[in-house]
Parts: C-alpha cells; sequence; structure tokens
C-alpha cells in the first residue's frame, strides 16, 4: 500500500490506453476506481492548414497534441476548397481557441479554421435527444 514504482506493458498506441484505466494484478485484482467518464466534444470545427506542406506533419503534430490533452479528439477530412485538413472536436470554444494557439506556438502551424459547430446530438448533461 503506498509503494510506486514503473510497469512496463506491451502498448503500440498511446490512444488505446485511457485517462482512468485501473491497472491491477490478475492474482489480486483491484475494484475499479469510479468517477472517470469518458469526455465527449461539445464543438466541432475543421483545421486546415494555411500553407500547403507535408500533411504527415499535421498528422504528427494533431497526435502529439492529442496525448497532451485527452480531450482533444480529431478526424482526417478533406475539402474541395481547402484541401486535406482534420475536424476537430473541443470540449467549448475556449478550448478551441487554446488548441489553434498551441499549435501556432508549438509547432509553428498556421491554421484556417472554419465556423465551429455544436454537437446538436447532445445537450449540456451529454444525454442523447431521446431522454436515455
Amino acid at each position: 500500500m503506498g509503494e510506486t514504482g514503473y510497469m512496463t506493458a506491451n502498448i503500440k498506441s498511446p490512444a488505446e490506453v485511457k485517462m482512468g484505466d485501473t491497472i491491477t494484478d490478475a492474482r489480486h485484482p483491484s475494484p475499479v476506481l469510479s468517477g472517470f467518464k469518458d469526455v465527449h466534444p461539445m464543438v466541432f470545427s475543421g483545421f486546415t492548414r494555411s500553407t500547403r506542406r507535408i500533411t504527415s506533419i499535421s498528422r504528427l503534430t494533431c497526435r502529439s497534441c492529442k496525448l497532451n490533452d485527452s480531450a482533444f479528439v480529431y478526424q482526417a477530412e478533406t475539402s474541395v476548397a481547402l484541401g486535406f485538413g482534420f475536424r476537430c472536436g473541443f470540449l467549448g470554444l475556449l478550448h478551441m481557441e487554446i488548441v489553434q494557439e498551441r499549435l501556432r506556438r508549438e509547432y509553428g502551424m498556421d491554421i484556417i479554421r472554419d465556423l465551429p459547430k455544436r454537437n446538436l446530438s447532445r445537450d449540456a448533461h451529454g444525454r442523447n435527444g431521446e431522454g436515455d
């Protein structure tokens, strides 16, 4: 009880592990810690680079940003007008502005952002529109 240490695991991608996962011994299982819930983005916006450089740099940048911010989600998308970019999900408008500024400062990315859209399938309490 109260000991600290380290462990190694055969985890191929950090995306396989979520905040709040419980690691336990199979011989002496411990109860799952309660209180952790999955984060659901409420605001979505398309991010596209203003310069046409290699897109893999953008993918690696979003991946490393996701490592530091578990609430940030992204998915690749293509626009006829803007080209290759990402549909990104955020907790709110402030979170979106913080991520955009972080991409600009830490990675030198100038971003073109489309209008943010709110996730209408969930209300402010995280319930679906069907009342579950």
